[in-house]
């Protein structure tokens, strides 16, 4: 009998600890909650409260935004082969709506309607974009029923206004000499004049767009290299990607080092003054708030010109039709993947979007060009 009794309460203390550990265990991000359990994960580093993170799919989705993350790493062989070092991608471009944006747009708007700060059917959003954060907003928006304002550059591509307005926001062009300065001013009109009904999600300082990249971008590469990464590298458009995938890699790997690229032409990060180019998505001409720039290493600049020149080498070498700023992003893996010291090291870069966004920009315009003057051949039929 007191064998029995010893039983019981061990039992009974097995019992307590396992409902304290569930009572006390880390919040799970909305990205990842429809998917948390069973999941082969990327565990977090302490301190980072972070959840285990399933790297899969669900087999039938609910909505489209659970099929946002978990893209793919692709390694480069031919347009590397003057590299040292291995160069691996990560493939954004093949998100839901085609970008790295989509984790941002989905992470503001659930994370405000968490808070209770915005709801479907009463709350106008409104944000300023250089196309890829709108795109991703407007796709969330539309799945959650919310109304949607864009602001934007008028020099950014035709195929963003397009895609905005098939995916029902509505968009107001701004001059573009003022470039994102002036499309961020223009939502802050666009947000007075509406009062209380209005909400700017302010990609460029909201801290969910790091906590999105903190929870799943990073973990993914980790878990995706086998913990085996010795360069992070991106272009630094809000900063959210960079600094949110590198803290959670720089966790697990203090040694590891964070490459940020900059257009040449626009050299803020370095020190520089802003001004034009044609790298659209990256090198807003201001340090964004979200970007840390203590976690940078290094700062890389690239000039329009051998962005694309790079990113149509992928097209035609590697079959990885991709836009311009993923072109500056390989072009600065090459430059220091080439350094005598980096033989035999690894660089992961991210591939921020789809190269189909980009047909009407100088980077494709003249096969566009080439393509309407095409002529249909004769057939005997």
């Amino acid at each position: 009998r007191q064998q029995e009794t010893d039983m019981a309460g061990r039992l009974f203390l097995v019992l307590a600890l396992v409902a304290s550990a569930h009572a006390f265990a880390p919040a799970v991000s909305p990205l990842l909650a429809p998917r948390a359990a069973g999941a082969r994960a990327a565990r977090a580093p302490r301190g980072l409260n972070l959840a285990m993170y399933e790297l899969q799919h669900p087999k039938i989705a609910n909505d489209i935004t659970e099929l946002i993350g978990r893209t793919p790493l692709l390694r480069l062989s031919k347009v590397t082969k003057d590299s040292g070092a291995e160069i691996i991608v990560k493939l954004e471009s093949m998100e839901p709506c085609n970008s790295v944006k989509d984790r941002i747009g989905f992470s503001m708007i659930s994370e405000a309607e968490k808070r209770g700060d915005i709801s479907p059917g009463k709350t106008t959003l409104v944000e300023p974009t250089s196309g890829n954060t709108g795109i991703a907003l407007a796709m969330v928006a539309a799945a959650k029923g919310y109304d949607l304002i864009l602001t934007m550059p008028e020099t950014m591509s035709l195929e963003r206004r397009v895609m905005f307005k098939a995916l029902g926001a509505k968009l107001v062009l701004t001059p573009g000499p003022l470039a994102m300065t002036g499309a961020i001013k223009k939502a802050g009109d666009i947000v007075a004049s509406l009062g209380d009904n209005a909400y700017m999600l302010q990609q460029f300082n909201n801290p969910d767009n790091v906590k999105i990249h903190l929870e799943t971008t990073g973990p993914e590469v980790w878990e995706q290299t086998d913990g085996k990464i010795d360069i992070f590298l991106g272009g630094v458009g809000t900063g959210g990607t960079i600094t949110g995938t590198s803290k959670f890699l720089k966790s697990k790997n203090p040694d590891m080092k964070t490459v940020a690229v900059e257009p040449a032409e626009s050299p803020v990060m370095s020190g520089g003054k802003a001004g034009p180019h044609k790298i659209q998505g990256i090198g807003a001409g201001f340090i964004p708030n979200n970007c840390d720039m203590d976690i940078v290493d290094e700062v890389v600049q690239v000039t329009s010109a051998d962005a694309m020149a790079m990113a149509r080498r992928l097209a035609k070498e590697e079959g990885v039709l991709c836009g311009i700023s993923s072109g500056a992003a390989v072009k600065a893996a090459m430059e220091i993947g080439s350094r005598p010291e980096m033989k035999g090291k690894r660089i992961v870069a991210i591939i921020p979007s789809f190269g189909e966004r980009y047909l009407s920009t100088a980077l494709f315009s003249e096969l566009l060009e080439d393509a309407k003057a095409q002529q249909a051949e004769e057939v005997q039929v």
